[in-house]
Formats: C-alpha cells, structure tokens, sequence
C-alpha cells in the first residue's frame, strides 16, 4: 500500500495522520481541561509508555530499512563487478563466439542500467528483467557453444564461471530490490507514532500549554518516518540506489576489447 503511492502523496499521508492526530489531542485536551485534576495523571503515564514504545517501533523501522538499503547497494557492485569479469573474459573467447558475447553483454548491461532506474514490480521492471533473462539464456548458449569446441581449454570455463556469478547476482540483485519492510510493520509505525503523539497532545491540552512543541514534535517524528520509507523506495524519493557503477562500465564497454581472441585452433 504504501509502496504505490508516489513520494508527494505519501508525504502528505504521513503528515496528515500523525500531525492530524498531535492537533486532535490538543483540541480535545482543550475541551477537557475541566476535569484535568482526574485526567493528567493516568493520560501522562499512558502517553509516556506509548512514547517510549513509538521510539523502539521506529529505531526497528530504520534499522530494517537502512540494512535492506545496504543490501541493495552492495548488490548492485557485486553484480557490476560480476558483469565486467564476464566481459573481460569473454574477450578471449574464439569466434564467432566473442563477437556475439560481447554484444549481448553490452545489451545486458543496458537492461540492468534500465532495471535500477524502474520501480520495482512495475512495467518497466519487468520488461527489463523479461529481457535480462533472454539475453542470458542466449549467453549461456554461447558459452555451451565454447566448450563444444575446445572442451580442454582455460580460456572459456573460466568464462563459464564468470557467466554463471552473473547469473546468480541478477537473481540477487532482483530479489533484493523486491524485498521491503513488511507493510504491517508501516502501518504499525505509523499508528503507534499517531496514537503517542495524540494522547502528547491530549495531556499537554489538559495543561493548558504546550501547543508548539506537540506540532514540532509531530512534524520530527513525521520526517523520520518519511525517510524511513524512502529508504526503502530504491528508485523513488531523495535516497535511491545509485546506478554509478553500471553506468561506468557500460562507459568502458564503448572502448574497444582491450584483449584479442585466440588466433589459431
């Protein structure tokens, strides 16, 4: 649910409960001061508790969030890394194998390029991980091919192993941008952060005082979990997942094979 909502959208969702939550305490606090001397003591030591339980509920939130991130990024360099081994080494492949290898690797660089600039589970992303998928289908063709023809040689079971780890990253990598906080775990962030902020602003409007700092405190607490949400929107909102990596090293595949295949049988 809260995944599909663009950045605006969800931002105003947040704001709108927790700090709609904080006023209406204020409000009924307000109309309640009458019977504050009943009411203050047993609303502040609940309000208390609900705090202290909101900051556990949103420490686990960002920790959840923040590792996932992590996680993410140390994929997308593995899998980087993982696709320019194979590269190198498929320059040393016989013909007409390298030729065709080396195409599709660019386009399948391309295709991972496309992947990180996609929301997960849209369109987008599963066209690029439809195309991913066929292109390395037909690598690992050409690699069988490789093998037919020089069974013994170094030079295209190193490449076969280096095939194969990419293969395995993309799975990683796919995986990864499609693992995300659990939606009951948000909504239960975002409800504690309500509930504690709104009996903050009962007790305070019972006192009489303390307007001010309820909205602020409010508004803080609405910004954290904005960003913990964003982090785990990897290609949404301010803290996305850099493409830096891929995109260097489809640079690099502009330049010319810097090894030439083998020259005889």
């Amino acid at each position: 649910m809260f995944f599909r909502m663009s950045s605006g959208m969800l931002a105003l969702t947040l704001f709108g409960v927790v700090v709609g939550m904080s006023a209406l305490g204020l409000v009924v606090g307000h109309r309640l001061r009458d019977r504050a001397h009943h009411l203050r003591e047993p609303i502040g030591a609940v309000q208390t508790a609900l705090l202290g339980f909101m900051g556990l509920v949103l420490a686990f939130g960002l920790s959840l969030a923040v590792g996932r991130y992590e996680s993410r990024r140390a994929a997308s360099v593995d899998e980087t890394n993982a696709i320019g081994t194979t590269y190198l080494r498929a320059q040393t492949l016989p013909e007409p194998v390298r030729t065709g290898s080396l195409e599709r690797l660019v386009r399948y660089t391309d295709s991972r390029i496309r992947l990180s600039r996609a929301v997960p589970t849209s369109d987008q992303a599963k066209d690029a991980e439809v195309e991913g998928a066929r292109i390395e289908r037909q690598l690992w063709g050409l690699a069988g091919q490789a093998l037919d023809a020089a069974p013994t040689a170094t030079a295209p079971r190193l490449y076969v192993d280096s095939l194969n780890e990419m293969i395995d990253m993309d799975t990683v990598r796919v995986a990864g941008l499609n693992n995300r906080v659990p939606d009951p775990v948000l909504a239960l962030e975002v409800l504690g952060a309500a509930v504690a902020l709104g009996l903050l602003g009962l007790h305070l409007g019972l006192l009489g005082r303390g307007v001010l700092p309820v909205l602020v405190a409010a508004s803080l607490v609405s910004l954290m979990l904005l960003a913990i949400f964003d982090l785990d929107r990897p290609a949404r909102g301010l803290i996305r997942i850099p493409s830096t990596s891929l995109v260097g090293l489809r640079a690099s595949m502009e330049l010319p094979p810097a090894a030439d295949g083998p020259s005889g049988p």
